[in-house]
C-alpha cells in the first residue's frame, strides 16, 4: 500500500485546482479518473478500478489534506451509482457508470416532496403506464444540486390500488427533457443548494426503469442505505472550519486555547471524529467482503449528524459572540457562521435523526416496532399530502 499512497500524494499535490468552478470541477474529476483515482473500488467493466477499500481509504485519507473540487458529483458518486450497480441492468451500467465517474454528467436525487418528506413511501408523484412509455407529472423538493444535474434518479407512485410500499417504481430521467423544470431555493445560509423539481407530461421510455416495476420501495431503501453511508462517512475537507483541527486553531486565535474547558471539549470532539471516521473505515471494510452496511448505515449518518452538532457547540464556546457577529474583513469568521448556519441539514438530509433512531431500533435493536395504521390499506384510500381518500 506505501506506493499507493504515493501515487495518491503526489498526484493530489500536483492536479487539486483552486476553485470550484463548474468546469474546473468537470476537468479535476476527468482529470481524476485518468490517474485510477476515482471509482476506486467500483468494477473494472463499467470504469472503475477494482481496488479494495483499503486503497479507498488510502485516498480519503490523503485527499482530506485538500479542498477538492468534486462537491457537485457527490449525490451520484455515492447514492445513484451505487444503486446502479446494485440494481441497473447491464446497458444502464455500461450507459451511466463511466460518464458519472469522469465527471462529465452529474446527477441528483428526486425522493423528497412537500407532502411526504420523512414518510418517503406517502409521495404522490404519478408515473402512469401509456403504450410502451410512462408520462410522469408530480413534484419534489430539496433536491441538492438538481439546477446542474443531467440525469436524476426518480422515485413515483405508479399503482395507488395497492399499499404505499408496494406501487413505488424507480426510473432514471434526463433532467434536460421536456416536462421537467427546476427552481432553486434560497435557504438561511444565502445560497441555494436545494430545488424544486416539477414534472409536466415528461414522458419516459420503458427502459428508465431501475430495478422493477413495482419495486420502487427496495430499490430506494437501497439508495437510502448508500446515502447514510455517503453522508455519515463524508470525509470532512481541509478548511471545514468545524473539523476538530480547524477549531483548535480557531482556539488559539481567540485565546482560548489555554481554558481548561475548551481543552476538555476539544478532547471530546477529537474522540467522535475518531470513532466516526473508524466505524466508517469497518463498514467500507466489511462492505469490500461482501457485507453491505445496511441499517448500519443509520448509525453512520445520525453519529455524523450528532458529530456536527458537537462541533457548532464547541464553536459557540470558543467563538462566543465571533460567531454571529465577526468583522467584514474577517474571512475565516464568515466561513464559521456559514458552518453553523449549515449545520442543522446534517440531521434532516437522507433522512432525519429521529427517522435513524427509529431504524436502529426496530432492525438493529430488534425493538418492538411502532403500530402502523396505515401498512395494508391501497394508497387511493390515504389523506396523505394533498391527497383526500374518496
Amino acid at each position: 500500500m506505501t506506493g499507493f499512497r504515493e501515487k495518491v500524494r503526489a498526484w493530489l499535490a500536483a492536479n487539486v485546482p483552486g476553485d470550484e468552478e463548474l468546469a474546473t470541477a468537470k476537468r479535476f474529476q476527468a482529470a481524476l479518473h485518468d490517474a485510477g483515482l476515482a471509482g476506486i473500488t467500483w468494477p473494472t467493466e463499467y470504469g472503475g478500478q477494482g481496488l479494495t477499500a483499503a486503497e479507498q481509504q488510502i485516498f480519503d485519507q490523503e485527499a482530506a489534506h485538500y479542498d477538492l473540487p468534486t462537491s457537485v458529483f457527490r449525490i451520484g458518486m455515492g447514492m445513484c451509482g451505487p444503486t446502479i450497480l446494485d440494481l441497473g441492468t447491464a446497458g444502464q451500467k455500461a450507459r451511466y457508470i463511466r460518464p458519472l465517474l469522469r465527471g462529465e454528467e452529474i446527477w441528483c436525487q428526486l425522493f423528497s416532496e412537500p407532502g411526504a418528506g420523512s414518510d418517503v413511501a406517502s409521495l404522490q408523484t404519478r408515473a402512469v403506464r401509456d403504450g410502451d412509455s410512462w408520462v410522469v407529472n408530480g413534484q419534489k423538493v430539496w433536491t441538492t444540486v438538481a439546477h446542474l444535474a443531467d440525469f436524476g434518479a426518480l422515485l413515483a407512485r405508479t399503482d395507488p390500488d395497492v399499499p404505499k410500499h408496494q406501487g413505488l417504481t424507480m426510473f432514471l430521467i434526463d433532467m434536460h427533457a421536456p416536462g421537467v423544470t427546476v427552481r432553486p431555493l434560497t435557504d438561511m445560509t444565502g445560497r441555494a443548494p436545494f430545488n424544486e423539481v416539477y414534472f409536466a407530461d415528461l414522458r419516459l421510455p420503458a427502459g428508465a426503469v431501475l430495478g422493477q416495476v413495482g419495486g420502487g420501495w427496495p430499490a430506494a431503501v437501497t439508495m437510502l442505505g448508500h446515502e447514510r453511508v455517503s453522508i455519515g462517512g463524508f470525509v470532512r475537507i481541509r478548511h471545514d472550519p468545524l473539523a476538530h483541527a480547524n477549531l483548535a486553531e480557531t482556539a488559539r486565535r481567540y485565546g482560548r486555547d489555554r481554558d481548561p474547558v475548551v481543552r476538555v471539549e476539544l478532547a471530546k470532539l477529537y474522540a467522535a471524529e475518531r470513532a466516526l471516521a473508524l466505524f466508517n473505515a469497518r463498514l467500507r471494510q466489511e462492505a469490500e467482503a461482501g457485507s453491505p452496511p445496511g441499517a448500519r448505515g443509520s448509525v453512520a449518518k445520525l453519529a455524523g449528524a450528532q458529530l456536527r452538532q458537537q462541533a457548532v457547540a464547541v464553536a459557540g464556546l470558543i467563538a462566543g459572540p465571533h460567531a454571529i457577529a465577526w468583522d467584514p474583513d474577517d474571512a475565516a469568521g464568515d466561513e464559521l457562521a456559514l458552518a453553523i448556519n449549515q449545520t442543522p441539514s446534517s440531521s434532516i438530509a437522507g433522512g432525519t435523526d429521529q427517522i435513524q433512531r427509529t431504524i436502529i431500533g426496530d432492525r438493529i435493536l430488534g425493538l418492538p416496532r411502532e403500530p402502523v395504521a396505515d401498512r395494508d390499506v391501497p394508497f387511493r384510500e390515504l389523506r396523505v399530502g394533498t391527497q383526500r381518500p374518496a
